[in-house]
């Protein structure tokens, strides 16, 4: 029999949210792995905000909110807020009620500061980390290192010369011919972003940039360190040595795969001072590799060659998923912030699978 089509609304509605998510959803198990972090977190949440004066939203959904639009790319906090409103997903993913308010997007605006002095999204990462760690997840001696750049927030047409005045026709967007101009970052600066660099990678032009670095283990291509740098030509090898510099201490001898760019032979002198085995990927254009038949000849060499390659994976969801592709943020201090967070959002999809590898086998 045909049903008819009811005008009218329920009044109250006595489903939980809980119920309305199907059970084996992935968000299921991403929040059994985040809500125990953010009650580990909840001391330094205390420290950063003040005793006294009106509630603030707590900080706990703030993250959750924020975890979600690298999730799901929701491509700004004013969208983040609408899905907020009527996603009922989003609604317990967070922590919001069924007849709570949506908030304004200036909440974002107004707390990220605050969680930034507080260094949250490293305790956040580091606490993701530890939780791979628990769960041996995470390969102690074999290790990969890799680097991108982050396209900064910035036109060209900021990118102007230090000491010299700003071009102008008259109008809010003058006409710039830079043919023929020589620009570098000694003698130019961004004015919309002046921690941005202008920089070029793989052949391609040159874009102001950020240099964004990663340190994976190589048992489960899960990322255990991260640093964001202003684009030098040397950026990637310092910061591969300052992260290897933070790994905790270890007897046993360590393997550092890493691509081409780091065949250089300061690069592989600074990783051997440091205990570890460069099996750096060999370049030998028009040089000679700084990788020779010591390192070469043993069989976990062409392991971590293969292993390698899984950084791209994190690089290419953090881009396309996490909206990386072309920053949201300005200043170093704010794109580590945001950097820092989504790789450890990378690492939570990816512990995800792992744990539903763990339970089908």
């Amino acid at each position: 029999m045909r049903g008819d089509v009811e005008r009218t609304e329920d009044l109250f509605s006595y489903v939980p949210l809980a119920d309305r998510v199907p059970t084996n959803h992935p968000l299921r198990s991403i929040r059994a792995f985040v809500d125990p972090i953010l009650r580990e977190l909840s001391p330094r949440f205390d420290a950063i905000y003040a005793k006294t004066g009106r509630p603030s939203i707590p900080p706990e959904q703030l993250l959750k909110a924020l975890l979600l639009q690298v999730l799901y790319t929701v491509r700004s906090e004013r969208m983040l807020c609408e899905q907020l409103e009527y996603n009922l997903l989003f609604r317990w993913f967070v922590g919001l009620g069924m007849d709570d308010r949506a908030w304004v997007p200036t909440v974002f605006t107004k707390n990220r500061d605050r969680l930034l002095r507080g260094d949250i999204a490293d305790a956040f990462f580091q606490a993701v980390v530890g939780e791979a760690r628990r769960r041996n997840w995470l390969s102690d001696e074999h290790f990969t290192v890799d680097g991108t750049l982050l396209e900064a927030w910035a036109g060209q047409k900021s990118f102007r010369p230090k000491d010299g005045p700003p071009p102008s026709d008259g109008t809010r967007n003058p006409d710039v011919n830079f043919r023929g101009e020589k620009r570098s970052n000694e003698t130019h600066r961004s004015t919309t972003d002046p921690d941005a660099r202008l920089a070029r990678k793989g052949g391609k032009e040159s874009k102001l940039s950020y240099q964004a670095n990663v340190l994976m283990e190589n048992r489960n291509g899960l990322i255990v360190d991260t640093q964001v740098l202003h684009a030098t030509g040397t950026a990637e090898w310092e910061a591969a040595l300052a992260m290897l510099d933070r790994l905790p201490a270890r007897k046993r001898r360590r393997t550092l795969g890493a691509d081409k760019g780091y065949d250089t032979r300061a690069f592989v002198a600074g990783v051997r001072a440091r205990g570890v085995t460069p099996h750096v990927a060999q370049n030998t254009t028009n040089r000679r590799s700084a990788i020779d038949g010591r390192t070469t000849r043993h069989g976990g060499y062409a392991v971590s060659q293969k292993k390698r390659k899984l950084v791209e994976q994190g690089f290419g969801w953090k881009k396309s998923v996490g909206l990386l592709r072309k920053l949201r943020h300005r200043g170093i201090e704010r794109v580590e912030w945001i950097y820092t967070f989504t790789s450890a959002a990378f690492n939570l999809v990816r512990m995800r699978s792992l744990l539903l590898g763990a339970v089908s086998a």
